[in-house]
């Protein structure tokens, strides 16, 4: 009988190694007032990409260099997880006490891009009104893990049908 890997213990050393590189990422586009950036913020998903693929192929090479799509799919739901809890954290320690005006920052440049879009003064107010209803850090918080939970699973669909790898013969 062979030790079989567990998926948690691959996903919270992968998960950890993504969320930290999340912060670190996430750091620099707060310094750099880039937050709002959707081409900048578009390389999480690729960070995520590679946490991903990288804690897959992982628990493939500790269990014998097998591992099922189920395997896979929650290995990179978990990792996804925690990683996403981790830079949840991060956002709401950051806009909350190190820059509480980052927020209004962001609120500002979705403004202008409402103006440059050329929604009327009152669907513009409208809409800023139900942003502002999620910008409390609770929410925050959770919309980021929910997210995150989301897109590792959507993600982990589709590595998990690349690096899967059966055993010819399932009662080894």
């Amino acid at each position: 009988m062979t030790d079989q890997p567990s998926p948690a213990r691959v996903a919270l050393k992968w998960g950890g190694l993504l969320g930290i590189a999340l912060i670190l990422y996430s750091l620099f586009l707060f310094l750099t007032d880039n937050i709002g950036n959707t081409g900048l913020g578009a390389i999480t998903y690729l960070l995520s990409i590679v946490g991903i693929t990288l804690a897959m192929r992982d628990f493939r090479t500790l269990n014998g260099g097998f591992m099922s799509y189920g395997e896979g799919l929650s290995v990179g739901t978990l990792t996804a997880a925690v990683s996403g809890l981790l830079s949840s954290l991060f956002s709401v320690f950051y806009t909350t006490v190190i820059d509480s005006g980052v927020m209004e920052r962001m609120m500002d440049q979705a403004r202008e891009r409402l103006e440059d879009s050329g929604l009327s003064d009152d669907q513009i107010d409208q809409q800023m009104e139900f942003m502002q209803m999620f910008q409390s850090p609770g929410l925050t918080f959770v919309f980021g893990i929910i997210g995150s939970v989301v897109l590792g699973f959507i993600l982990s669909l589709i590595i998990a049908a690349f690096i899967r790898r059966n055993k010819a013969n399932p009662f080894e």
